[in-house]
């Protein structure tokens, strides 16, 4: 089962049984809540990309990617061709590791110094390429058009609608047991996506063995 834009409106009007104009109008806004709210609970490799940037010896600055929301990692590779992880601390650390700017060396550490830019310590003393892999914001599906769809609309069309539906019934202010059992669905549909992301996505299983989870 999954959902087209066109499909996953229609699908929010049906379980509501409401097609006053304002709530239609809303529609897209319900969707870009529950997509908002997979996105802070669930950890996906959908929600990641790489991106790659050059860095200037004397320059300890690195600028984000305009989508960016947190970093997973950062690597910089030298003219040698060899790469190294950075380890990623608090902007204090980072400073006061290298509280002189002006001395350089191979980095060891990185920082989110601010919106735009990430900081690196000490200042490189050489040209690298650097690669973040980081935590972005994909499109949402309520820029296309009806027959579009998202990875989410296709994989995770259970908690993107459950997730629609609560923020519709909010909207309608909804009898109290309509909107708990749309919550508990809504938690039913995000732990299943969990244990994609967090478990059989990012599990190497030879190593780590079979996921066990505590009886009930």
């Amino acid at each position: 089962m999954s959902f087209t834009y066109g499909q996953l409106k229609q699908a929010i009007q049906d379980y509501s049984d409401y097609d006053e104009t304002t709530f239609v109008n809303n529609l897209p806004l319900f969707i870009r809540m529950a997509e908002e709210r997979i996105l802070k609970q669930v950890q996906l490799s959908l929600f990641t990309k790489n991106a790659t940037a050059s860095v200037f010896a004397n320059g300890q600055y690195v600028t984000l990617p305009t989508d960016f929301l947190a970093p997973f990692s950062l690597s910089l590779t030298g003219t040698d061709g060899d790469k190294f992880f950075l380890l990623f601390k608090d902007p204090s650390f980072v400073q006061e590791y290298n509280p002189d700017p002006t001395t350089t060396g191979a980095p060891v550490y990185f920082s989110q110094f601010d919106v735009d830019n990430l900081v690196l310590a000490p200042t490189p003393d050489a040209d690298y390429t650097a690669e973040l892999h980081y935590f972005y914001r994909p499109d949402s599906i309520t820029t296309l058009s009806d027959d579009g769809t998202t990875w989410l609309s296709i994989n995770g069309e259970m908690a993107l609608l459950y997730g629609a539906l609560l923020e519709a019934n909010i909207f309608l202010k909804g009898e109290q047991d309509v909107m708990q059992m749309y919550s508990s669905r809504l938690q039913e549909s995000i732990a299943g996506l969990k244990l994609l992301g967090e478990a059989k996505e990012v599990t190497d299983e030879y190593r780590r063995g079979k996921v066990v989870r505590p009886k009930q």
